[in-house]
Formats: structure tokens, C-alpha cells, sequence
């Protein structure tokens, strides 16, 4: 029988992948100051020799106030920069290609972890509180901190930082670099309509709200070679009136890859707004059109994300083109070793590291 497409080899750049199955970046929330620790090491690693063609980390923030909680990874210290070196080595050595979604939180910034109290806003009088950023003084919803609107100035300088993590991924070994422009967080919160209110050049139309994203790929890119693949993470829909469309997105991601310099776009949706309604279609692939028509009509790479759990369905979905490859978060976080399940039920070679192989005839 063929090897199914799911498991064959995929090239962005002069990185090629052994599988089409990726990790998807998954927040763990038990970092200090943004520094990982053996946790991160085992999480990682273990989805490496699992066999995942990719293995991404967690949204690893580019300031410290650029993060979700304060328990979310960073790269915005040497330290930090010492651990990802360490991580990217072990999932390279795992033989997956590390990877590494880089992100800033904006004005869902100072929260707390899920498992603090089921999470939320951290209140106001909490020490560990800090201010978010955002595009203006509205904050992410009821009981969220107001965040300080962003000046033009401020922009640059986050751009810069998004820059400075860039070169400090490279340093470390890591082979595809993510922008984070999704679920609500900085970037967007300046792309939609629902959070952007702006009346500068940073606000307004779809070239204006865009305007931050461009300029962190610009920035990204004078630090992340040529030779590796970048990507870029969209909520290719605000789920609300009045908020980003598909058609929006199509035509971010012609002009994203009308500038040369972003391979892919990693298609997820939702998360501008905490008053937002609740998705009441979920089922296994509900995003999985964003990715198909978006590759179609943008003509770029895309990768399929959205309650991907069964080998048959990922399979379907790379075969047919509705994306280039799969992004999985839950199921690979029940199941390390999911890449190796899914290739035994779709009758795929794997290969695995020599001290795991008696598990692929078992």
C-alpha cells in the first residue's frame, strides 16, 4: 500500500519534516519568569520520540509583560535562551523539527492560569498583577484590567522585541518560528475590527489594522534566516458581527505571502473578545475549512487545527488538500505517542528512534 500523505516527508525551505503531523503549541503555565524547567523538557521530548514530523513549544512570549500568565514561557533572557537551546536539541535529536510559536499577550495579558481559581483576570490589588498593552483603553472583557493604549512609538518597540526573541530562537537551534496573530492576543486584537478602534494608521481598514503585523514579519525577518520557514497563526474568523471574516483572511495571507517571507498560515479562529459567543457548532474539524479555503484561494501552505483526534480524519484532510499538513494539541497531549497509533492504523512506516522501534511491530 502507498504511504499515506499524512506521512510523507513536507519541505518548507530547507527544512523538511519526516510527517505532516504537528504539535500544536500547547500552554503548560508552570514556568517562573518565563523560564521552563524539566517539565517543559519531558513534555516536549516525549512528543518528539513519539514521532511527530514538528514539535512546537507553548506560546513562548517576547517580554515579560507580553505574557498570559505568570506562569507562560518567555525568550526574553539569556536563561531562557539557554533552556530553548537544551529543548530544541532534544526534540531535533528525537528526530522532529523544533519549532517555537512566539507571541505577546496584549490586553489578555495578567490572568491567571486555568488551574488558579479556573483562571480569569488577576484582580487589581493581587501583587502579581501587571498591566496589559492594547490597541486602546477597552479591555478583553468584564473584570480584565484596562489596558494602556499603545502609542506609534510603542509599536516599534514591541515589533523589535518580536525581533529580539526571533534572534535569540535562532541562536538556539529552533527551525520554524510561528507569529502568534490569533485568539486575541496583541496582534489581534490591532487586526480586528471588534478591538481596533483606532482612528491612526494603525486602525481604520483591513491595510490599516494590519499595519502591526506587517511590521513584526518585517522585523521577525531580519533576524530569522532566509533558509527557515516562517509562519504565522490567524483566528481566520471573530466568530462575531462585525468582526474578521474568511474574506478578511484570505487576503491577509495573499499579501502575507506576497512578501516572500511567511510559508504558512496555521488557520484557527475566535478568542477577540472574552464577551464573545460560544461556538456552538464544535465538532472534529470545524476549522478545517478556514485551511482549505485559504489555501485555494490564497494559494499558501496551510496547516488544519480544531478537535483533530482520529487518524482516519487527519489522513483525509492532508490527502484531499484541504490543508498541508495537521496541527494537534489534545489528543497528542493524551497520547505522546498518537503519530506512532495513527501510522499503525493507516498502515504508514515510522521511524522512530532506535530505543523505541520494538514499538512499532508490537
Amino acid at each position: 500500500m502507498p504511504t499515506p500523505k499524512l506521512f510523507e516527508p513536507i519541505s518548507f525551505r530547507s527544512v523538511t519534516a519526516r510527517n505532516r503531523v504537528a504539535v500544536a503549541p500547547m500552554c503548560q503555565y508552570c514556568a517562573d519568569d518565563g523560564l521552563g524547567d524539566d517539565w517543559h523538557v519531558q513534555h516536549l521530548g516525549a512528543r518528539a520520540m513519539g514521532g511527530a514530523g514538528i514539535v512546537m513549544t507553548e506560546a513562548t512570549h517576547v517580554s515579560r509583560e507580553g505574557r498570559i500568565t505568570q506562569g507562560c514561557l518567555g525568550l526574553y533572557d539569556d536563561a531562557h535562551e539557554a533552556l530553548m537551546a537544551r529543548l530544541a536539541a532534544l526534540i531535533a535529536s528525537g528526530g522532529a523539527v523544533p519549532a517555537m510559536q512566539i507571541a505577546h499577550a496584549g490586553r489578555k495579558a495578567s490572568t491567571r492560569a486555568p488551574y488558579d481559581n479556573g483562571g480569569g483576570p488577576l484582580p487589581a490589588d493581587d501583587p502579581r498583577a501587571w498591566q496589559p498593552l492594547g490597541p486602546t483603553a477597552t479591555p478583553f472583557g468584564e473584570g480584565y484590567a484596562v489596558p494602556r493604549p499603545l502609542a506609534q512609538s510603542d509599536l516599534a518597540a514591541i515589533a523589535a522585541e518580536f525581533a529580539t526573541c526571533a534572534a535569540r530562537a535562532r541562536r538556539a537551534g529552533i527551525k520554524i518560528l510561528e507569529i502568534h496573530a490569533a485568539h486575541g492576543y496583541l496582534i489581534h486584537s490591532f487586526l480586528s475590527p471588534i478591538s481596533n478602534t483606532r482612528n491612526d494608521s494603525y486602525g481604520g481598514d483591513l491595510m490599516g489594522r494590519s499595519r502591526l503585523l506587517f511590521e513584526v514579519v518585517e522585523a521577525v525577518r531580519a533576524e530569522w534566516p532566509d533558509e527557515l520557514p516562517l509562519w504565522v497563526r490567524l483566528s481566520c474568523v471573530d466568530w462575531m458581527e462585525g468582526g474578521l471574516t474568511l474574506a478578511d483572511s484570505v487576503e491577509l495571507a495573499r499579501r502575507l505571502k506576497a512578501t516572500g517571507k511567511v510559508d504558512l498560515i496555521d488557520c484557527s479562529s475566535g478568542g477577540v473578545a472574552a464577551s464573545g459567543p460560544k461556538i456552538t457548532s464544535l465538532h472534529p474539524g470545524y476549522q478545517v475549512p478556514f485551511a482549505d479555503t485559504i489555501r485555494r484561494e490564497a494559494g499558501i501552505a496551510t496547516g488544519a487545527v480544531g478537535l483533530i483526534t482520529s487518524p482516519e480524519h487527519a489522513a483525509e484532510i492532508v490527502a484531499n488538500g484541504r490543508s498541508d499538513l495537521v496541527l494537534i494539541a489534545r489528543a497528542l497531549l493524551a497520547d505522546p505517542a498518537w503519530p506512532l497509533r495513527a501510522a499503525k492504523t493507516l498502515g504508514a512506516p515510522l521511524d522512530l528512534m532506535p530505543q523505541y522501534k520494538r514499538a512499532t511491530v508490537a
